[in-house]
């Protein structure tokens, strides 16, 4: 039977990833400030034989909050229990994660932005005074019964760091932002990657997705292997510079990383709107896309680019998308001190 034909194991991208992660913050590669702090707060909560405090991971989507949780729990040497905030729904959801710690163990929560007001109240004497206060029964024969718990480790993630409230945020001992990644850090986990799959990639090719990665690392290990589909149907199997700027132009995505959707975005405010300012909701319906979606994950790096601004009255493409895209706008002076 021919190979092509014989089932086999296929690997799905939540394996991928997994086999992708680094453990141990040393492996790490890239947000260099916020490693030496996490490494400091690390080996001093070890030094002392606690928990280390709650910690708040906040920024664009891909950039390793959930990693980092992963690692930190294998630093403190203790275990890890991953959960989100939409999968929260009742306080009993949440109970039923903190009852199952153990002292000084890592209770990861993605999403953190969408946990139900109910469950983050819960949330609050957790965190603060390691204890639940469980209401049992209703009515006249309702009865509050505190249960303690192991002082934990709270890890929290969002792309929406605006959306959490103020009591929540206020219990975080450590409130970081991870960054946009630069081209050359990328091209190391390109690297990194492509060894730990098997890839065969020289140094240009894997410049060349590193470049077009959106300065984020699960954008470029996504790229990685669609590229590597791409020189083994095309080529001998290795990606070089040449077979890297075919697969991504194929992909339709530019040298500075952007995609169909981000273009489709700036050509809307640009073509149907004379450049905006427009409101988010019109450029989500326009599109066709979530408006959600559009703020999350294009805007943030449409922004970084420059190729975008947010006002009151709403989004407004810049000097620097018109000439990207190719496009003369017709307001004489519109961009004088820019």
């Amino acid at each position: 039977m021919s190979d092509y034909l014989e089932p086999r194991k296929q690997i799905d991208d939540a394996e991928l990833e997994e086999k992708l992660r680094p453990a141990r913050l040393e492996e790490f590669v890239g947000q260099a400030t916020l490693k030496e702090k996490l490494s400091i707060y690390i080996e001093a909560a070890r030094q002392r034989g606690e928990a280390l405090d709650h910690v708040l991971f906040y920024g664009p989507p891909g950039l390793g909050k959930t990693t980092l949780a992963y690692i930190i729990a294998n630093e403190m040497g203790t275990e890890i229990r991953v959960s989100a905030g939409p999968a929260l729904e009742r306080p009993g959801d949440l109970v039923g994660l903190l009852t199952g710690l153990k002292a000084a163990d890592v209770l990861f929560i993605d999403e953190v932005h969408r946990l139900p007001r109910t469950v983050e109240e819960y949330l609050y004497a957790a965190m603060e005074d390691y204890k639940l206060d469980i209401v049992i029964d209703k009515g006249p024969a309702a009865r509050t019964v505190s249960l303690a718990i192991p002082r934990f480790t709270l890890i929290a993630a969002t792309t929406r760091a605006g959306l959490i409230t103020a009591p929540l945020r206020s219990r975080f001992g450590v409130v970081e932002r991870l960054d946009y990644y630069p081209s050359e850090e990328l091209q190391d986990i390109v690297e990194r990657s492509a060894r730990i799959l098997g890839i065969e990639s020289d140094h240009n090719g894997s410049s060349e997705i590193a470049k077009r990665s959106r300065g984020t690392p699960r954008i470029a290990n996504r790229l990685l292997r669609r590229v590597r589909d791409y020189a083994q149907v095309k080529a001998d199997g290795v990606i070089t510079e040449v077979e890297a700027r075919n697969a991504l132009d194929m992909l339709e995505i530019d040298h500075l990383g952007l995609d169909d959707m981000d273009r489709r975005i700036l050509l809307t405010i640009i073509e149907k709107y004379d450049g905006g300012p427009v409101g988010l909701g019109t450029i989500a319906a326009a599109i066709g896309e979530d408006e959600g979606t559009i703020e999350a994950v294009y805007e943030p790096y449409l922004l970084q680019l420059g190729f975008l601004d947010r006002t009151p009255r709403g989004r407004r493409a810049t000097r620097g998308a018109y000439q990207h895209l190719g496009k003369k706008h017709s307001k004489e002076g519109l961009f004088d001190g820019r």
